[in-house]
């Protein structure tokens, strides 16, 4: 072999060589700029998930609240009508008590049968 066909493979050589080097960093660039446009778009789907989710969150808080705003009405409603009730049958006594023509024993045992439930009747 001459020396010229020598220098010219080696020349060659470092010329794929190099075309190699050159080749495999654009690759590498290539995809490293793949994984940063497939990175952001996580990101941005996790920007949207979030944003929902305290949607999601906001709404439930909400609703519990107006859940125990209801409560404390039905609570208020069932204090007021147990008064109600035990006003009811205290004028119900009374009445009883002022009538001449009204056996008070009798009226109460009438009264607890149609289920009218009295509160001095009831045990404390």
């Amino acid at each position: 072999m001459s020396t010229g066909l020598l220098i010219a493979l080696i020349v060659v050589a470092v010329i794929v060589i190099a075309l190699l080097v050159v080749s495999s960093r654009s690759a590498k660039r290539r995809k490293d700029e793949t994984r940063r446009v497939e990175a952001g778009e996580h990101r941005d789907q996790a920007r949207v998930e979030g944003a929902r989710a305290e949607g999601l969150a906001a709404e439930a808080e909400e609703r519990s609240a107006r859940a125990r705003k209801e409560q404390a009405r039905a609570s208020e409603q069932a204090t007021v009508a147990e008064q109600e009730q035990r006003s009811a049958a205290e004028r119900h006594a009374e009445a009883d008590r002022l009538d001449p023509d009204v056996d008070e024993k009798k009226a109460r045992q009438e009264r607890a049968e149609d289920g009218e439930a009295f509160e001095e009747e009831r045990p404390r």
